[in-house]
């Protein structure tokens, strides 16, 4: 088992708060962490996820920036969901965080589905956007396997969340399943195995339906309607598609450039967290 810096041992020396804040019909799980008069950045996790996915950016990123992550609706310690949960769900969810936090304009980073309300919410609200980075974002694909075997590999977490089928759904995610620490699987355990959360994940997972999926989907029109600089992350062991669909992407936002993270999955995870942050960084600190 990999020797991994714990999600403790990242946060340490960073101050930050936790708590719950209320958001329409969703108690939303938030950490804040970094200078409160300094630019917002929005930390946003993927399918299933929940806001220690960011552990290892939070420290760096808080240097800079008033750092917020929190788990979507449904997800993690908030609210779950009793109804589906598609694209509007999340992105009105985004604005009346935004607005209950008192924060005008954030830059937003997203993973995975992270990255595909990102999308949405800069399409439909740019003066509320700053830059924006997506790391292996969601919502251009449409790939059956890929989305069976994320919803079987979920599902089965969730209404049997034992150490085996946990690791078993991050494995797939990871380039190295060595990566998928003990810690990691008992956190997502604790997650998971909450009263209901089997309930909240088949509306979460409804996504993963082709009918559900093509409404859903980010349209040409939405990249282009993107103004503020964009960076998009691919990586070289991506399970979701290839680093061809980020470069696509990237190429329909009139302002967007494409990176690549090598020896990396879905979710650059431990080793890579290092050269994302500096990535990342390096972007946002471009100024307008």
């Amino acid at each position: 088992m990999t020797s991994s810096p714990t999600v403790w041992t990242a946060l340490a020396e960073t101050p930050f708060t936790y708590r719950h804040v209320d958001v329409g019909p969703w108690r939303t799980r938030v950490l804040e962490a970094g200078r409160a008069d300094a630019e917002p950045l929005v930390l946003m996790h993927g399918t299933g996820g929940h806001l220690e996915a960011y552990a290892h950016n939070i420290a760096a990123f808080a240097e800079h920036y008033r750092v917020i992550a929190y788990d979507f609706p449904g997800h993690g310690r908030t609210t779950h969901a009793t109804a589906d949960l598609e694209l509007p769900d999340y992105t009105g969810h985004l604005l009346a965080l935004l607005d209950e936090l008192g924060i005008d304009r954030a830059h937003l980073n997203g993973e995975s589905l992270g990255g595909w309300v990102a999308v949405k919410f800069a399409a439909a609200h740019p003066e509320r956007v700053l830059r924006m980075v997506l790391n292996t974002p969601g919502g251009t694909m449409s790939r059956p396997e890929v989305m069976e075997r994320l919803r079987t590999l979920s599902q089965q977490a969730a209404d049997d969340p034992t150490p085996e089928r946990v690791r078993t759904r991050l494995e797939w995610l990871m380039a190295d399943p060595a990566t998928v620490t003990d810690e990691l699987v008992a956190i997502r355990r604790g997650h998971y195995a909450r009263p209901g959360y089997a309930d909240s994940a088949r509306h979460i997972l409804c996504l993963q339906d082709p009918e559900v999926r093509r409404r859903n989907l980010i349209t040409d029109d939405e990249l282009a309607a993107i103004e503020g600089p964009a960076l998009v992350v691919w990586t070289s062991d991506d399970p979701s598609g290839p680093a061809a669909a980020g470069l696509e992407m990237a190429e329909k936002i009139s302002n967007a450039r494409f990176e690549v993270i090598e020896g990396a999955g879905h979710w650059p995870q431990w080793e890579q967290a290092e050269r994302f942050n500096k990535l990342v960084l390096a972007f946002l600190s471009e100024g307008p």
